[in-house]
């Protein structure tokens, strides 16, 4: 079986990516593809991930863990999303690094499910943008409690990409940049699903219709009834376009008030995450999704 894990990170997706396999979980499971609701294998995941912490797991313990995820559909490909698989919020910064127990995490999946086919999904974002976000979502009174004094310059997502990579070469990764998600949103949920590019979805759009104003949206969807044979390419290009016009600026816009964080920081900040995603784009093994 392919099982398919999307792994977040914080701070980039809010379960939309799970919200849109729901959406096509009957189209999807013709093709053998299963979403299980969240309910089935969030905290019984979780509290098995823990319990290999101190132990290999027992013989049986895959067969029941998909019995109960399955619920008796029958999957090639078993879809799971949960920003949490690494770690909860308050621990995504430890030891100079960005999510530190991703290896490990991957680890015991692939202990778990020995046999199986594991893959893993993760969006990235910009530093000057993500922690703020993330310090707004944690219960962390303190920002340098969750930083842990480390400097955000530091902390890079190509030392994530590339320790996953070093330490699970065997398991294909699949990276994007959440800002570029309204743009690249029905090929990330193919992917997981396992469509052919180009295939219809549900929810396709969903991501452009939550920064373009409604106008605008109406107008970019009678555009492309219009042309109805454009590549994705073009579709991408469109929505560009549709988006210097027709964009919601109160949700495109950022307000980032943290200690010290200034103007110059933001700056910074971002231009090396310019080319720490040009560097995750060339590791070898990863599947960099971009417009």
């Amino acid at each position: 079986m392919q099982i398919m894990f999307h792994a977040g990170v914080h701070c980039t997706d809010d379960d939309r990516v799970l919200k849109c396999l729901l959406r096509n979980r009957s189209e999807f499971s013709e093709i053998g593809s299963i979403v299980p609701p969240p309910g089935r294998y969030r905290k019984l995941l979780h509290q098995t991930l823990v319990a290999l912490s101190q132990s290999e797991p027992a013989p049986n313990a895959r067969e029941i863990l998909l019995e109960t995820i399955l619920d008796d559909d029958q999957a090639d490909r078993l879809l799971l999303s949960n920003e949490n698989l690494f770690c909860i919020g308050k621990l995504a910064v430890s030891n100079g690094v960005l999510y530190p127990k991703a290896g490990m995490r991957i680890r015991q999946l692939k202990s778990l499910f020995r046999g199986d086919q594991i893959e893993v999904f993760i969006a990235i974002r910009n530093p000057a943008t993500f922690f703020p976000a993330l310090f707004n979502a944690t219960p962390v009174d303190d920002y340098n409690a969750l930083m842990r004094d480390n400097d955000p310059h530091d902390l890079a997502w190509s030392e994530l990409i590339w320790r996953i990579r070093n330490e699970h070469p065997d398991v294909p990764l699949t990276v994007w940049c959440n800002e570029d998600s309204p743009l690249i949103w029905a090929q990330i949920i193919r992917e997981m699903a396992g469509l052919n590019p180009g295939a219809k979805i549900k929810g396709g759009f969903d991501l452009l219709s939550e920064i373009m104003t409604r106008d605008g949206m109406k107008r970019f969807r009678a555009y492309l009834a219009e042309h109805p044979a454009m590549t994705e390419i073009q579709k991408r290009r469109v929505m560009v376009a549709f988006l210097d016009k027709f964009a919601r600026e109160d949700m495109i816009e950022e307000e980032l008030d943290l200690p010290g964080w200034t103007d110059d920081l933001v700056d910074t900040l971002s231009e090396a995450y310019d080319e720490d995603v040009y560097e995750i784009a060339r590791i070898p093994g990863v599947n960099f999704i971009a417009p």
